[in-house]
C-alpha cells in the first residue's frame, strides 16, 4: 500500500510540476516578449526618413543599455540598398537578416548567432512614410536573465515538489501504519485463542474491523459447537457400544451355548447404534457448507424409483410444487425422505401419498399412508433410537430417529399426525427453502 501510494504520489506531483512548469515559463517568456515588444513600438513610433532616403530616429529610445557596448540589448533597422541602422550596443556586430519572408506581425525567435549569448529577437517589416522600401525593425536581448529566471521557478518547483512528495508518502506511510494497526490486534488475538489464553476476540475494534471480528467469534463459536457435538456423539456411541460389548464378553467368558446368537444380537445392535450415529455426523459436517441446497422433487422421484422397486404393490403418488429446494445436502434430502417413504410403504395398506408445499420460509413434506395408523400417546416413542411399535417386520428402528436428529441439524423438524385423506399416519418433514 506504501508503495502504490509513493508511484501513485510521484506520478501525480510529477505530471503537475511539469504542467506548471511549462504555464509559469511561458508566462515569464510572455512578460519577457511584452518588453521587448514595447521597445520595438517606440523604435517604430520614432522611426522617419532622412533626406537621402535613409532612416533615423527623432528621439532616442529610454534604455541606457543600448548605449553600451555589448550590453545584451539590442536594435537595429535594416533596408535593401541601405546600411544597418543599428544601436551603439551592437558595436561591431550586426543582428542577422533573413530574406525571403515579410513579417507584417511581430515575430519572435530565438537566435545563436551571437556565439557567446543567445538572443531573444522580435521583428517587423513596415513601410515608412515618404519611402518605397520595406524596413526591418529588430530588437534583440541576451537570453541570459530569461533563462536564469525560468533556472530559479524550476529549482524552486523541485524542491517544494520533492519536500511535498516526501511529506505526502509520509502521511500515506502513517496512515497505513496506524489504520491497518487493528489488524496487529486481531493477529495477537488468534494467536492467544491459539495458545489457549483466550477463546474470544473481545477487544473494542474500530468500525471498520468489527464486522470481521464478529464473523471470526462467529466462526470460532461454530466450529466450538461443531467440536462439541462431535465429542457427544463419541460419548453417546461409546456408552450405546460399551453394554453390547459387555454382555459378548461376558458370553465368550462363560462359554454359553448361545454365544453365537447373543453375538449375532448384539452385534445387531451395536450396527444400529453406528448408523445412527455415522448418520448424524455426516448431516453435522455438511451442515456447515454455506452453499447447501437440494432440489425436492427430483429428490421425491429418485426415493419413488427405489421404493417401487422395493415395494411393487403400493401405490405411491405425488402432488404440489415442483420448484421448491430446501437448504439440505441433497444426500441427506434423500436419506430423510428414503426413510420415511420407505416406513410408509412397509407399513401402510399399500398406497402412500406425498404432499409438497412452502410455508412461511419452509418446506412441508407431507407424506400419508393408509395404513392403521398410530395412537397419539405412542407417537413420541417411535423417535427414539430402536423403538418399534411393529415388530413383525425387519428394521432397526432407527429410521425416525434419523430422520428426526438429521431435520434438526438443519433447523428443521419432523412431526407425526392424522391422515384425514388416507385414514393412516401423516409424517409432516420441515425444512428451510433455498432461495
Amino acid at each position: 500500500m506504501i508503495v502504490i501510494a509513493a508511484l501513485w504520489i510521484s506520478l501525480l506531483l510529477l505530471g503537475g510540476g511539469m504542467a506548471l512548469d511549462r504555464v509559469l515559463s511561458a508566462a515569464i517568456t510572455r512578460n519577457f516578449d511584452e518588453s521587448l515588444e514595447y521597445v520595438l513600438t517606440a523604435m517604430i513610433a520614432s522611426a522617419e526618413i532622412g533626406p537621402n532616403g535613409e532612416v533615423l530616429l527623432n528621439r532616442p529610445l529610454g534604455d541606457q543599455r543600448f548605449l553600451e557596448p555589448y550590453s545584451g540589448l539590442y536594435y537595429q533597422i535594416s533596408g535593401d540598398g541601405f546600411d544597418h541602422f543599428r544601436s551603439r550596443s551592437l558595436w561591431d556586430r550586426a543582428l542577422a537578416v533573413a530574406p525571403g519572408h515579410a513579417d507584417e506581425n511581430v515575430h519572435v525567435y530565438d537566435s545563436k548567432e551571437f556565439p557567446d549569448a543567445p538572443l531573444r529577437v522580435l521583428e517587423r517589416d513596415l513601410k515608412l512614410p515618404g519611402s518605397s522600401v520595406a524596413w526591418r525593425f529588430q530588437v534583440a536581448q541576451s537570453r541570459e536573465g530569461l533563462n536564469a529566471q525560468i533556472a530559479t521557478l524550476r529549482e524552486t518547483l523541485i524542491k517544494s515538489f520533492a519536500l511535498l512528495g516526501l511529506g505526502l508518502i509520509a502521511l500515506a506511510a502513517l496512515q497505513t501504519f496506524y489504520g491497518l494497526w487493528p489488524l496487529r490486534k486481531v493477529r495477537e488475538a488468534i494467536s492467544a485463542m491459539r495458545t489457549g489464553k483466550a477463546s474470544r476476540v473481545t477487544e473494542a475494534m474500530p468500525n471498520e474491523v468489527t464486522p470481521m471480528v464478529e464473523e471470526l467469534n462467529a466462526l470460532l463459536e461454530h466450529n466450538e459447537r461443531q467440536a462439541e457435538e462431535a465429542r457427544r456423539h463419541a460419548g453417546n456411541l461409546a456408552h450405546a457400544l460399551k453394554t453390547p460389548l459387555t454382555v459378548i464378553m461376558n458370553a465368550a467368558t462363560a462359554a454359553a451355548p448361545d454365544l453365537a446368537e447373543t453375538v449375532m444380537r448384539e452385534a445387531t445392535t451395536m450396527r444400529r447404534q453406528v448408523d445412527h450415529h455415522l448418520a448424524r455426523a455426516r448431516a453435522v459436517g455438511r451442515r456447515g457448507h454455506a452453499h447447501s441446497r437440494a432440489e425436492v422433487w427430483p429428490s421425491l422421484q429418485a426415493v419413488e424409483r427405489a421404493v417401487s422397486r422395493l415395494y411393487e404393490t403400493v401405490r405411491l403418488d405425488m402432488d404440489g410444487r415442483k420448484d421448491l429446494a430446501v437448504r439440505v445436502e441433497r444426500q441427506d434430502l434423500d436419506e430423510m425422505l428414503g426413510n420415511l417413504i420407505e416406513n410408509a410403504a412397509k407399513y401402510g395398506g399399500g398406497s402412500v401419498f406425498v404432499t409438497v408445499g412452502a410455508d412461511s420460509g419452509f418446506v412441508d413434506i407431507a407424506i400419508e399412508d393408509d395404513g392403521l395408523g398410530i395412537p397419539e400417546e405412542k407417537r413420541e416413542r417411535l423417535f427414539q433410537r430402536g423403538e418399534r411399535l411393529d415388530t413383525t417386520k425387519p428394521g432397526t428402528g432407527l429410521g425416525l430417529a434419523i430422520v428426526r436428529d438429521v431435520a434438526e441439524i438443519y433447523e428443521g423438524s419432523v412431526a407425526l399426525e392424522e391422515s384425514e385423506d388416507l385414514g393412516g399416519l401423516l409424517v409432516r418433514l420441515r425444512l428451510p427453502q433455498a432461495g
